[in-house]
């Protein structure tokens, strides 16, 4: 694996598994709880590509390296909260939601470039719409997981701008591979999913949506 891969990798990886773990934490789950929400947000995104690629089984299950990081990463987290967890005030205060959105962010801007290289590895020739699909797939699939098991409706259908967000950044991603080659494009890719992602939060930017008592004539 190329060395810009391997640590975007771990720096995704990480970052979805805080986003996990603290979830679970806000959702009042147990240790274990933390542990498998952290393990799920940082690999689910990696193994729904590698199903779409038909890669059997996926790269998560063959490869113990990610499965551990999140894991470890997780239960540092829990450690930290258990111990200093008048430092956050609550799970609603700004500190700990803070927290949780950047990690969110950093997580799906990395895996929405990875996912873009994994479709330049795949073939030659044509690809946008390939890469475009598993840049948003693999960027967005552990958030989607994540919500679903802790209750929560998944974030990417109601609130800033999430899917937008992993979309354009693999779509630039995808436009500038052949132009500025992998390392420049992949990120800008991420910086453009982190940008557009830190804009909707601080101005609370949404895509429109029908208003509840619209929808209910």
């Amino acid at each position: 694996m190329e060395p810009l891969l391997a640590v975007l990798n771990l720096i995704g990886t990480a970052a979805f598994a805080i986003s996990g773990a603290l979830t679970a934490i806000r959702k009042g789950m147990d240790l274990l709880g933390v542990l498998i929400l952290g393990m799920v947000t940082a690999v689910g995104g990696g193994v729904f590509r590698d199903l779409v690629l038909g890669q059997i089984p996926p790269d998560a299950f063959t490869d113990p390296l990610y499965g551990i990081v999140s894991a470890l990463t997780a239960f540092v987290v829990f450690l930290v909260l258990y111990f200093r967890l008048a430092s956050f005030r609550s799970v609603n205060g700004p500190l700990f939601q803070r927290v949780l959105l950047i990690s969110d962010t950093i997580g799906l801007a990395v895996f929405s470039v990875v996912g873009v290289q994994a479709g330049f590895d795949l073939h030659e020739g044509s690809r946008w719409f390939l890469c475009l699909f598993l840049g948003t797939i693999t960027g967005v699939g552990g958030g989607v997981l994540r919500d679903l098991l802790a209750g929560d409706r998944p974030y990417i259908f109601y609130k800033h701008i999430y899917a937008c967000a992993s979309m354009a950044g693999a779509l630039l991603c995808t436009v500038l591979w052949g132009i500025l080659g992998e390392t420049p494009s992949m990120l800008l890719g991420a910086a453009a999913v982190v940008l557009i992602r830190l804009l909707a939060i601080r101005f609370e930017l949404n895509l429109p949506r029908i208003p509840l008592e619209e929808r209910e004539k």
